[in-house]
């Protein structure tokens, strides 16, 4: 249960600043530098939302009690300043390796072609890092732990349900065991395959072998079995002389064959009461054990294997809102009558309380309100959860995704268009399994006279510029620089007004 709470850093180094030199006395030169890392630092908490792009040539700089005010229109942004700030930063600040980013470089479409894989891009991109001949080997030892593939390893844990939608729950100390002999049907049907065979035949075995017995204890008690060849005796049931005889003329009996070498006659009334009691009873059997078999082979659970799922969940950016997506198709031509599709989260949390919830499950909209969970889904489609104030997603950054634990189950519902059952689909994924900052790849294409689907790039995705910060720090953002634009755009009526004398 403990694996789903949210992970402590392991090392608060790892997220924080390397070791530093031993303090030297202040000096001029160093008080200036001092007041220039001061305004970078102003600066990089402004720019906190921007991924790491490349560092561009430096064109300004904000300094501290003189914020920067930023405008906005479409992809385009701009920064006034005082007309008497220096154009760039010492030269020791620039050796510090200090890096200055646009504010518009979240608008700028940057699709890279050779960036086409699953999750091995940000794999690869972690790996091509290469560690400075003169870093620490702290350092070094940190960007290592860092990797994704190390943080993948200490992270195995037991999954709430498996990628084929298998629930990983075992039911134990039953009292009322007896509940499951009220449901018979429904207990035999959920029997695994070989069970359920061995049920099927123990049924007629244990039947015939029964109603031999019974044979055999009639013709022993009416004297047939010592009379056998006695033309003036006259027997209940002819050519019963044993326990072998009396199961072939129970199984001749109860399948109706009659090869007329043995039966039942008219000298006795239990004879042939038996006989109708054997009839009556593999007439239920059959109907039972055949109408099992028939709901086995064609449960909706065989249909529901020809649903599928991305191995991965992405998140990016969609219409300026952070979305977390992830793909369903089908694999049918027979299409799933009014299919819906739901989302749970299962993640353990402690109450103000005290009060220790495992595995806590809440919901995710994934278009409820709109219809969007209602699909039609005759081709591959991309489910989106916009991750507003109301999703649990929404003060989830980059960074703290790391350190989170928890699992999103996808449960997928239709009708089957063939049998009129209902099927559901069920897959899940962790954090590991949920890439930042990618898309799933098109899969589409238009052919002559129809519209193709190419399967083969159903796990695709690519890599696009994302902001790093969680929904709520972009929200927030967003609401600064509309009050400085509406700042700005008053400061400006109000210069631009024409004096009255």
């Amino acid at each position: 249960m403990l694996a789903y709470l949210p992970r402590p850093p392991t090392d608060t180094s790892q997220y924080g600043t390397f070791p530093q030199e031993p303090e030297l006395p202040a000096t001029p030169g160093t008080l200036a530098q001092d007041s220039w890392q001061q305004a970078s630092t102003t600066a990089a908490k402004r720019s906190a939302q921007m991924p790491n792009y490349p560092s561009l040539p430096c064109r300004g700089i904000i300094v501290p009690n003189e914020p920067s005010l930023l405008l906005s229109h479409g992809s385009v942004a701009t920064q006034y300043r005082p007309g008497n700030l220096p154009r760039c930063p010492p030269p020791a600040l620039q050796d510090t390796g200090t890096h200055w980013y646009p504010l518009h470089a979240l608008s700028v479409p940057n699709i890279p072609s050779s960036a086409r894989g699953r999750t091995s891009a940000r794999s690869s991109a972690a790996a091509a890092v290469p560690a400075p001949e003169g870093l620490p080997s702290r350092c070094r030892k940190l960007l290592e732990e860092d990797s994704p593939a190390v943080q993948a390893g200490k992270r195995q844990r037991q999954r709430y349900v498996t990628k084929v939608g298998k629930c990983q729950v075992n039911l134990g100390n039953i009292q009322e065991k007896k509940r499951f002999l009220s449901d018979i049907f429904t207990t035999i049907v959920d029997l695994k395959y070989r069970w359920f065979l061995f049920v099927f035949m123990m049924c007629y075995i244990v039947t015939w072998v029964v109603f031999g017995t019974i044979y055999l204890f009639d013709a022993w008690v009416r004297g047939d079995v010592w009379h056998q060849g006695d033309p003036t005796w006259q027997p209940c049931i002819e050519n019963v002389d044993g326990f072998i005889s009396a199961l072939l003329f129970s199984v001749e009996s109860q399948r109706t064959i009659g090869y007329g070498s043995r039966m039942v006659t008219a000298n006795c009334a239990e004879g042939v009461i038996l006989l109708m009691a054997q009839s009556i009873v593999g007439s239920m059997i059959d109907a039972l054990m055949v109408g099992c078999m028939f709901v086995k082979i064609s449960r909706p659970k065989k249909r529901a294997q020809t649903l599928i799922f991305s191995k991965n969940c992405v998140i990016s950016r969609r219409d300026e809102k952070l979305c977390l997506m992830f793909r369903v198709g089908d694999l049918r031509d027979s299409h799933m009558v009014d299919a819906k599709i739901r989302a749970k989260l299962i993640k353990s949390r402690q109450t103000a309380e005290g009060e220790f919830i495992p595995l806590e499950q809440s919901e995710l909209n994934l278009g409820y309100d709109t219809g969007e969970d209602r699909l039609f889904l005759v081709e591959p489609q991309i489910i989106c959860h916009v991750i507003d104030c109301r999703s649990p997603f929404w003060d989830m950054s980059a960074e703290s995704l790391r350190r989170e634990q928890f699992e999103i189950i996808i449960i997928l519902e239709g009708i089957v268009e063939a049998t009129g059952m209902t099927c559901q689909a069920r897959t899940s994924y962790t954090e590991d399994e949920i890439l930042w900052g990618y898309r799933f790849e098109p899969c589409m294409s238009l052919e002559k006279g129809a519209f193709r689907v190419d399967y083969s790039r159903f796990e695709l995705t690519f890599e696009v510029q994302t902001p790093v910060a969680s929904a709520k720090e972009l929200h927030e953002l967003r609401e600064l620089e509309q009050q400085e634009h509406s700042t700005l755009s008053l400061y400006w009526d109000h210069l631009l007004q024409p004096c009255v004398p």
